[in-house]
């Protein structure tokens, strides 16, 4: 879906400038000389649509960022459970407190997924998912003045009917336009803190949403 996206853009972006080289031509060929306001609107209209092309591959990359983050967190989590498991002096309490954290983060995954397929399938562009011990976060795109109460009810919805988490163990954490992995500011470093967070912590959200 964000390839099909990507690829609307380039699409939109290589019109736009089809369409000032064909206007360009045209005028000139009609007048002998191109106007000065036309060829001025058409580099606004280029570069409007290259912030915009701009701006959709930032959201994606703070994503797709995002899910790696999340991916590389349980990995080390998961190594560090098994090793504890095959110790030869672990106690049995040990390996199967080990097994049983082992067997959580896996159904963990598999919601995550499954609640981002049915927001994404709701109306939200893009979204990320984090479950943990008590508590899930949801992060998902929002325009400059914030997510509506309705957008909010839609993914405490989601996330109650769909898990066993209820409103109270949600916090949802805004993506403004613009916003990276990197360079988000205050939303995007609780993310951060979140997915990067071990799978028993709780996570952390500096600038979220009412989840009630």
């Amino acid at each position: 879906m964000k390839k099909a996206k990507r690829n609307i853009i380039i699409v939109t972006v290589m019109l736009f400038v089809c369409a000032a080289v064909y206007l360009n031509w045209s005028y000139n060929n009609s007048w002998g000389r191109a106007d000065e306001a036309m060829v001025e609107a058409e580099d606004a209209a280029m570069a409007a649509a290259l912030a915009e092309e701009e701006e959709a591959e930032a959201a994606f990359d703070y994503f797709a960022e995002a899910r790696l983050t999340r991916q590389t967190s349980r990995d080390e989590a998961l190594s560090l459970l098994q090793t504890a498991a095959a110790s030869e002096s672990a106690s049995q309490e040990t390996i199967d407190s080990a097994m049983d954290a082992i067997a959580a983060m896996a159904q963990w995954s598999m919601q995550e997924t499954q609640v981002e397929n049915l927001l994404i399938a709701r109306g939200f562009e893009d979204c990320v998912v984090y479950m943990a011990d008590g508590s899930v976060t949801v992060a998902v795109p929002a325009p400059a003045e914030g997510l509506s109460e309705a957008d909010v009810a839609r993914i405490t919805e989601t996330i109650t009917a769909e898990t066993d988490y209820d409103a109270s163990q949600l916090r949802v954490i805004e993506i403004k336009p613009g916003a990276t992995a990197e360079t988000s500011g205050d939303a995007a470093e609780a993310a951060d803190e979140t997915l990067a967070a071990p799978a028993t912590a709780s996570p952390a959200a500096a600038e979220t949403s009412p989840a009630a």
